[in-house]
């Protein structure tokens, strides 16, 4: 009798544990749903309720005035404002490469307030867009809006656009590098070469690598090929995007 009490009680603990546990991984399951869909759900539509502010603020015409004949025209050394202070914005971020839709709000400081909540965010060190130097920004690539998502996607050619109070930077992808996440050289006006001084344009993009651990840093690297005020209207590449910001499409 007694050893059968002590049985039916192992298999009631055992019974209560496996309950437990169950109940712990579905609590576990939500938690991961949550992290990986929610936040990126209620950033999205903070993201772009931010870009469309900025945007409608600043009133850019949002298209190009009819191309004349000859090259395209050269619109001399490009403005570069002041950073702002932390948690303020510097302009958009729009990648084709990601999607017709993708824009991003470009915030000053890379602390997790702005990443988990403002979008891509700005080195305070590095350059501001159009300066020669290392225009370095990040962003998260699953969570929180997952802005660098598909960072892994660019291809050679691929433009990057950054539009600020000032105009249109154009900035066209050349390779992507993989390295440690010690590896703060690659924000160096000149990435990885401490003692060079910077003649070009660059923008640096640096999110967690791969894309559902943070084992790594995967890097993108792109020059500056053009800019272009405001007045110009925006690149033909996102002019209907530009438009839906400014609430004309």
């Amino acid at each position: 009798m007694g050893r059968r009490r002590r049985r039916r009680g192992v298999r009631k603990v055992i019974q209560v544990l496996g309950e437990l546990l169950m109940t712990a991984g579905l609590i576990l399951l939500l938690f991961v749903g949550w992290d990986l869909w929610w936040t990126n759900v209620t950033a999205d539509n903070h993201q772009d309720q931010v870009v469309k502010s900025f945007t409608q603020q600043i009133k850019p015409p949002v298209t190009a005035p009819k191309a004349g004949t000859g090259k395209p025209k050269d619109y001399g050394t490009p403005p570069v404002e002041a950073a702002p202070a932390h948690g303020e914005m510097i302009g958009v971020v729009y990648i084709p490469r990601f999607g017709a839709d993708y824009s991003r709000p470009l915030i000053e400081g890379t602390s997790q307030d702005v990443l988990d909540t403002l979008g891509l965010g700005h080195y305070s060190q590095s350059a501001m867009p159009g300066a020669v130097g290392n225009l370095a920004m990040a962003g998260h690539r699953q969570t929180h809006g997952a802005v660098l998502d598909n960072i892994h996607l660019l291809q050679p050619g691929d433009r990057i656009y950054v539009q600020t109070r000032q105009g249109y930077y154009t900035y066209v992808y050349r390779n992507t590098e993989i390295v440690l996440p010690n590896r703060v050289d690659v924000l160096l006006p000149v990435p990885t070469q401490p003692q060079a001084l910077p003649k070009e344009r660059l923008l640096t993009m640096t999110s967690c690598n791969p894309r559902f651990g943070s084992q790594e840093r995967i890097i993108a690297y792109s020059v500056m090929e053009s800019w272009q005020p405001l007045s110009a209207g925006p690149p033909a590449e996102i002019e209907a995007r530009v438009a839906r910001n400014a609430g004309n499409g």
